[in-house]
């Protein structure tokens, strides 16, 4: 594990919460009306109010699983967890990739009905490169950690 791997996955701890407020669309009934804005803790204030089963599957996946992931990685980095755990911190990292699907599946669906208009912000950009960036460092810790025990 270099030195950049444990700055880069102790950056996702900023990141992450950052992402999780960012816009990651804009959307609306009509363009002429204006667009709200949502962000995975907006979206999900929404969720916990008409479907909590969906909510709590969502909640795991965009915010439990890839934060206990970046903390479970920098446990590891700085040898306070053993890299037997690396297994589990997979699945957390491919959870937190099934949000990204849920989002992409959404804007699919409202944008094939034509009935709304959705725009992708910034924040979904965010929020997809710090998964993706997770994904990598965690690739690379269970590449190591493989070579360690060789």
């Amino acid at each position: 594990m270099t030195n950049l791997d444990k700055a880069l996955n102790l950056a996702l701890l900023v990141l992450f919460p950052i992402a999780w407020f960012a816009p990651l669309l804009r959307a609306g009934l009509l363009p002429m009306f204006g667009l709200d804005e949502i962000s995975v803790i907006t979206g999900l204030q929404s969720l916990w109010a008409s479907d909590v089963a969906l909510a709590l599957l969502v909640t795991v996946m965009a915010i439990f699983a890839p934060w206990l992931k970046t903390i479970g990685l920098a446990l590891l980095h700085f040898n306070l967890l053993s890299p037997r755990v690396l297994p589990a911190l997979h699945v957390m990292g491919k959870l937190a990739m099934g949000d990204i699907f849920l989002l992409a599946l959404y804007i699919v669906v409202v944008k094939g009905v034509g009935l709304a208009t959705v725009e992708v912000a910034w924040g979904m950009y965010l929020f997809t490169a710090c998964i993706l960036l997770s994904l990598w460092i965690g690739h690379r810790a269970g590449h190591d950690a493989g070579a360690a025990w060789r």
